[in-house]
């Protein structure tokens, strides 16, 4: 059974492709940002190259100057030039020292991106993400330490919650991740009593934030990581001066 909550001494600010409510998401510059406004994780989007490198992109069709390009067509040096940056590139960046969270959005490129990672000595701040259990075990198989997160929502699981949190457990999987309307405290309670942790994403508002902080969660997307980091912050200092 994953015991993933040990390491986590305090809840997660991932910058949902970086700090994408001040900057183009998805970018280096964005990805600064987030660091400098205090966020402790980074998310993205990962899809494979024509020549086999990871690429940060939400969608695997782009937009430039009104030209339609399928990312996985193109090299990564061209896609470079279109403001698609490398994980390679992304790590030269901003380093190794921040959690990162991606959603691999096929399966072939899932090894490429923990291959990567591996390289970079980045492993054990991989936060790997799929709603599909087939790629997330296959990559429990290559790797002990890459974190694994299974990003779904209730109404999409046969059986509900409860139904899938033994079979992640099971699976070696470290996080189920939903929709922050979607957690409830039964819910974290379940995860929390199966060594699991709990993600939350599209926290943008205080009071989405607030509330997930309130139920227990170890991870928080949004694209505002400075109100994240204020959040954090406060309950931290509430739960200091509690007698």
């Amino acid at each position: 059974m994953p015991d993933a909550r040990r390491p986590i001494r305090r809840t997660i600010a991932f910058a949902h492709r970086g700090a994408s409510a001040h900057a183009s998401e998805n970018t280096l510059a964005a990805f600064r940002l987030a660091i400098e406004l205090g966020a402790t994780g980074l998310e993205s989007d990962a899809w494979l190259s024509a020549d086999g490198e990871p690429v940060l992109v939400h969608d695997r069709t782009i937009t430039r100057a009104g030209r339609r390009t399928d990312v996985t067509g193109r090299t990564a040096s061209s896609l470079g030039e279109l403001g698609v940056p490398t994980l390679r590139a992304l790590y030269e960046t901003v380093g190794t020292d921040v959690e990162l969270s991606l959603d691999l959005e096929h399966a072939s490129v899932a090894r490429p991106v923990l291959d990567v990672s591996i390289e970079a000595g980045a492993v054990a701040r991989l936060w790997a993400c799929s709603p599909d259990l087939d790629l997330l075990r296959a990559l429990r198989a290559a790797s002990r330490d890459v974190k694994l997160v299974c990003s779904t929502r209730p109404r999409r699981v046969p059986g509900g919650v409860e139904a899938l949190v033994p079979e992640l457990a099971a699976s070696g999987i470290d996080v189920l991740n939903m929709h922050w309307r979607d957690w409830t405290t039964r819910f974290v309670d379940t995860i929390h009593g199966a060594g699991l942790l709990a993600f939350g994403w599209d926290a943008q508002e205080s009071t989405a934030i607030n509330r997930l902080l309130e139920l227990g969660v170890e991870g928080i997307y949004s694209d505002w990581p400075e109100r994240l980091v204020a959040a954090i912050g406060a309950q931290e200092e509430a739960t200091a001066a509690r007698p």
